[in-house]
């Protein structure tokens, strides 16, 4: 009598690996989210700084004083590469001398509020 060996994996098999692949997507996926979330929130923020910083150079190479207005151009100069791009596609506002500068997407802030 001659067996007949089956290679392969049954229909339930197969589901059950499906079914474990779906899991690990569903886990996964909103953690990768939120992780690009947040290294574009911290990008944005990293910018904010440099802006900032740039904004005080400015200040001092121009003799300006605290609530002047600030002229975008000129401090742009005083950022190495240029005008920073916001990772979220948000736009910066340099705004007067003395604050920090802005950006249009929420929770993008250099001192976050207490």
């Amino acid at each position: 009598m001659i067996t007949e060996t089956r290679r392969g994996f049954t229909l339930v098999e197969i589901m059950i690996v499906v079914g474990i692949f779906g899991v690990l997507a569903a886990i996964s996926i909103p953690a990768f989210t939120q992780a690009r979330e947040t290294t574009r929130k911290n990008a944005c923020i990293s910018n904010l700084r440099r802006i900032d910083l740039a904004k005080e150079q400015w200040a001092m190479a121009s003799q300006a004083v605290a609530g002047s207005a600030v002229t975008d151009i000129e401090v742009d100069e005083y950022i190495r590469g240029g005008r920073p791009n916001c990772p979220s596609d948000g736009e910066y506002s340099y705004d007067i001398l003395g604050t920090d500068p802005t950006c249009t997407i929420d929770n993008h802030e250099l001192h976050e509020s207490p």
